[in-house]
């Protein structure tokens, strides 16, 4: 693995071949032309070459992200846990080239990358005993607090020079009633510590290192995420809020989600903290009203809180309350949400 992840062998498998010319009667100036201009988009695709490991790549957000990569022919390494699992998502005659690497390989695939995209964590929406409380917030530390030793740990001339890391937009708390932008001072409760040390231990990579946190809403997408889990119930004319239906959604579809981590990943403009929703989110039951809508099925039958407590325990805080939070900091640099608003979201991801 040492070979395949070094920059050199890399470097090597993807290079393309150039040859010295010298212009003779029996090739004409206009070929020359042709030729420099040839070349000339040759250096420019391999300008805009990117090697991009990736933690959390078998997972809902991480499989697109490698989708786009492998879409713009960027040279793509996945650090994984399980390689077998790995392999079977990025099977090789789909993704040719792609490396995959468990966690003794990283290092070898973390040097040499131009990036390195951490989107590794637990899942939150589970009943959360102490025993899984602690490893949503280890999952997410230990993988970044591995990934940052790494890079800096590598030497200069091999170091990854950014590190877009995931954060969630649990940072803030909790409200009905507040709006929360990245300036916003971070909430009180267990999320929001989760996320502190989230990012703090993101920041302690090198300071030669472009750092971009994106702060990740409700990821809207048809093979994953909270979406995945409702719609089966709407289908079967059993949907509806959950709780009160006045908590909050920031959401994002998946699309613009993976847009944004790949700007940040090539824009040196983006670098600190980056709320990752659409810029319109709206209350639970709206959003509740509008997949119905779409489904063309009743939003009729409310999950009550005491449902909601009893099968997920302190767990139900992620579905029962929420944050309006607004992406000023991606409106500021430009970037274009394809999808603005929840209702032609939801109509993009059913179609």
């Amino acid at each position: 693995m040492e070979l395949l992840c070094s920059p050199t062998s890399l470097s090597s498998s993807f290079a393309l071949s150039s040859a010295l010319f010298v212009p003779s009667p029996s090739f004409p100036v206009s070929g020359t032309r042709r030729f420099m201009v040839l070349c000339s988009s040759e250096n420019a695709q391999k300008e805009n070459q990117m090697t991009v490991s990736v933690t959390g790549a078998t997972g809902f957000i991480g499989r697109r992200l490698v989708q786009r990569l492998r879409a713009d022919n960027q040279s793509i390494r996945v650090l994984t846990r399980s390689k077998s699992k790995a392999e079977q998502i990025f099977p090789a005659k789909d993704f040719p080239g792609i490396v995959i690497a468990e966690e003794p390989e990283w290092k070898n695939c973390v040097q040499g990358s131009t990036a390195v995209v951490n989107l590794a964590g637990l899942p939150i929406s589970t009943r959360w005993s102490p025993e899984t409380k602690k490893e949503i917030k280890d999952s997410r530390i230990r993988v970044t607090s591995k990934v940052v030793e790494l890079m800096n740990n590598s030497p200069a001339e091999a170091r990854p020079t950014v590190l877009v890391s995931a954060t969630a937009v649990g940072y803030y708390g909790t409200s009905e009633t507040g709006v929360f932008d990245e300036n916003s001072p971070s909430g009180k409760d267990y999320l929001a510590e989760v996320c502190r040390e989230w990012e703090g231990t993101a920041l302690k990579a090198n300071k030669d290192v472009r750092v971009a946190l994106i702060r990740i809403g409700v990821v809207l997408g048809k093979d994953g995420g909270a979406l995945a889990m409702m719609i089966p119930f709407f289908q079967m004319f059993a949907g509806g809020p959950l709780g009160s239906g006045q908590q909050w959604f920031s959401w994002i579809h998946v699309d613009d989600l993976v847009n944004l981590i790949y700007e940040a990943l090539s824009n040196p403009s983006y670098q600190g903290v980056i709320n990752g929703t659409a810029p319109n989110p709206v209350r639970l039951g709206e959003m509740c009203q509008q997949l119905g809508s779409v489904l063309s099925r009743p939003s009729w039958l409310p999950v009550p809180d005491f449902a909601l407590k009893a099968l997920l325990g302190e767990g139900a805080t992620v579905v029962l309350e929420g944050q309006k939070v607004l992406p000023v900091r991606a409106k500021q640099l430009g970037f274009e949400f394809k999808y603005k608003y929840v209702k032609d979201a939801l109509k993009a991801i059913m179609q």
